[in-house]
């Protein structure tokens, strides 16, 4: 599947959220929606895909897509559970974009004006009881001071906040009709306003919206970025009552106040602490993992937490409770890690924590929050909780995305005091959540653009999720599992003691090798005891097995030493490739099962060509009766061999062996693999000793080497003619 994230990568495992229901990628996915923004879309990929987003669809920002091959809870768990197939793909990405930016749209023709700011000063407070604290008031205008639109004509500005602001209000100024004789009504148009962040509004796309012509707009705690404002003019025609042809145009002065506290202030009337929290790198870490600290006097300590109390904010609004803001910057190329917010009281917690990206958290305005380990993000895939209690609150931000992040502590029932109250804070980057729950180590790896290091968990053998929280195999199911898929090798005896009693050696040594090798390899696969490498162990595993199921095949014909050494030599050769390529795709069982049945026709061929080369017959198209009589003996004598070639129940019981080997082969999955592939290790070491018990083997008392019994009979019958 494929997955989008704005601003940092993607992470299915989390959640089933971004899995629920998989619709086919198509451009029809997109339209009318705004899909690719806040959260997290995942698709099927098809064999061919081609998709097209326009600037209406996405924001001006970094956009991550990653491509995943079997997500899930056991993604990471072992390597003894079946992997899926692997696949290739190739990519073409083209990024189009406009040549000046005043000009934008999706066909680049939509002329985007810039507001032009100054700055002024508000000593009043703006209205606050005490108007103790100076505000900055930046306000802004169309450079022409006054626009004019026609019925459903649209102009588009643009904005870019630099700083946290407090709130931002757009409002139409001197709205009047033109030409100025006109007898309509101004006040009965509508002048609608349409606002988004970092992408074109229209409409039916849009993050705000309102008639400026009734009410100004405002946006309380508005994002740090680029803003697009679009003006539309509605029942224009209406108003002025005439035809579409003489239709005046209404003309406005657009003016935008931002609102921006002074340093070390935010919240309602600037009256709430800030602080800007600096960034501490951990010593003998992996890159971007740090600690934040704030700036100031009040902090005394070096270690990665502070006392909270003396920087909370004093001043309470309506006598309910107060806010203390906290800012930290999560720098580019840094997408790839988490977020760790962790508080820890002597008593109960008496705080909420609000967090944004890019602006003021509030009540209304947050991207994640923590109220108590009931009421919190819990059902956000990128919030993660961890053994938070009533003194404690530990969640993780996965993932977080790069910019300016602000955390709001909202203090509860303030009337209280805190005097007597220890809290700690701490707020940390760190690669991989919890240390991967310490039941795995943390990787660090780069995206494709090599730009963004992102971290992740690889899992032992009992835990998997994307920290490694989750335990798929208890402690005695592990050990339960590993007897099984060790011991299940044990069945390798069966055809090992067959043959050494038949004097079958080159096959003795390839069953015992194979048993012995498949138990060393199951035993480092499972992490009990690794031998050698995983790699040569897996190896040798594959290849004997492969040469196992061979060997069965070449035994079943009645030929010399010298054809069977030749044999053997090309498949070990043949197995050994197909061992060190791909050892673990399923076609090699369609393979080995195909070079077993060509070892066995060549056998039978070689075993033909020499005891029946006596037989010849003329080939003429008219034939006597003596030598029809002579084929139909030949035919019948070759029928009665092969019936006594084999006892035939074993060779019955050695195909439902073999069916039952496949079955199991076919039932694995990463839930029950054990217990099926212990099922395959006992029916093919099974299938195989009824193989070879089919063949009947007699004893020459001429000379003592065991002999095929129908070899004896065909000969007898040879010398008998003769």
């Amino acid at each position: 599947m494929i997955c989008f994230r704005e601003g940092s990568l993607p992470l299915p495992d989390v959640s089933n959220t971004s899995l629920g229901e998989l619709v086919a990628l198509s451009n029809s996915a997109f339209e009318g929606t705004q899909v690719l923004q806040n959260s997290e879309q995942c698709y099927p990929v098809p064999r061919n895909m081609t998709m097209k987003l326009t600037n209406e669809q996405i924001s001006a920002r970094v956009l991550y897509f990653g491509l995943f091959n079997g997500v899930g809870r056991t993604r990471t768990q072992s390597k003894m559970i079946v992997r899926g197939p692997s696949y290739s793909f190739a990519a073409n990405i083209s990024v189009e974009g406009c040549i000046t930016s005043s000009m934008q749209g999706q066909y680049c023709n939509q002329t985007v004006e810039l507001l032009s700011c100054g700055l002024s000063h508000n000593n009043s407070g703006n209205g606050s009881a005490s108007g103790f604290f100076n505000q900055s008031m930046l306000s802004c205008r169309n450079n022409f001071e006054t626009s004019c639109l026609g019925d459903e004509e649209m102009k588009i500005y643009t904005l870019e906040i630099l700083r946290v602001a407090e709130f931002l209000t757009i409002s139409a100024e001197n709205v009047r009709l033109r030409p100025v004789n006109n007898s309509g009504n101004s006040s009965g148009i509508d002048l609608m306003c349409f606002v988004r962040y970092g992408a074109m509004p229209s409409a039916t796309l849009h993050d705000f919206s309102g008639n400026l012509n009734k009410s100004p707009l405002v946006i309380n705690s508005p994002k740090v970025g680029q803003w697009y404002i679009s003006i539309l003019a509605l029942n224009l025609s209406k108003e002025t009552g005439g035809s579409q042809s003489n239709v005046s145009k209404v003309c406005y002065s657009l003016e935008l106040q931002e609102l921006e506290c002074p340093l070390g202030k935010a919240g309602p009337n600037c009256l709430s602490e800030r602080y800007m929290l600096q960034t501490v790198l951990r010593k003998d870490s992996t890159p971007f993992e740090s600690y934040f600290l704030p700036y100031g006097e009040k902090v005394m300590s070096d270690a990665a937490n502070f006392l909270l109390e003396p920087l909370l904010s004093n001043y309470s609004f309506g006598g309910l409770d107060t806010w203390t803001y906290f800012i930290l910057d999560i720098p580019h190329g840094a997408a790839g890690g988490n977020l760790h917010i962790l508080l820890t009281s002597d008593r109960k917690l008496n705080y909420e924590i609000y967090v944004r990206n890019g602006g003021l958290p509030s009540l209304v305005n947050w991207d994640y929050y923590y109220v108590n380990k009931t009421s919190n993000s819990h059902g956000s895939m990128f919030f993660a909780l961890y053994s938070s209690s009533e003194e404690k609150a530990d969640f993780y931000i996965l993932y977080v995305s790069e910019g300016t992040w602000n955390i709001a502590l909202r203090n509860l029932n303030s009337t209280d005091g805190t005097s007597n109250r220890q809290t700690t804070m701490s707020v940390s980057l760190e690669r991989c959540p919890k240390r991967c729950s310490y039941h795995g180590d943390c990787k660090s790896a780069l995206d494709a653009s090599g730009l963004t290091s992102y971290s992740f968990c690889a899992c032992d053998r009992t835990h998997g999720g994307f920290d490694c929280s989750i335990e798929i195999v208890s402690h005695q199911g592990h050990i339960r599992q590993s007897i099984a898929l060790i011991a299940s090798n044990a069945a390798a005896v069966l055809p090992a003691f067959w043959a050494l009693r038949q004097k079958a050696f080159a096959e003795w040594v390839i069953y015992t090798s194979s048993g012995i090798s498949s138990g060393l390899y199951h035993a480092c696969d499972v992490g009990t005891w690794c031998a050698l490498s995983f790699g040569v162990l897996q190896f040798f595993d594959f290849w004997l097995s492969f040469l196992a199921v061979v060997s069965t095949f070449v035994y079943l014909t009645t030929i010399g030493e010298v054809y069977k050494r030749a044999i053997h030599t090309v498949v070990a050769i043949l197995t050994a490739l197909m061992a060190i390529t791909k050892a673990t795709r399923p076609s090699n069982v369609i393979l080995v099962m195909a070079i077993g049945a060509l070892a066995l026709l060549v056998g039978w061929l070689i075993e033909f060509s020499t005891k029946y080369r006596s037989l010849s017959f003329s080939m003429d198209l008219c034939l006597n009766s003596l030598e029809r009589r002579r084929i139909r003996e030949w035919v019948n004598s070759l029928v009665k061999t092969i019936m006594k070639r084999f006892r035939w129940g074993f060779l019955l019981a050695g195909f439902i062996a073999l069916a039952m080997a496949a079955i199991s082969r076919d039932l694995e999955n990463s839930q029950n693999y054990w217990i099926w592939h212990s099922v395959w290790h006992v029916t093919i070491y099974t299938s195989s000793f009824f193989f070879l018990c089919s063949k009947v083997i007699t004893i020459n008392s001429g000379n003592g080497r065991p002999t095929d019994a129908n070899y004896q009979l065909t000969r007898q019958d040879s010398l008998s003619r003769g």
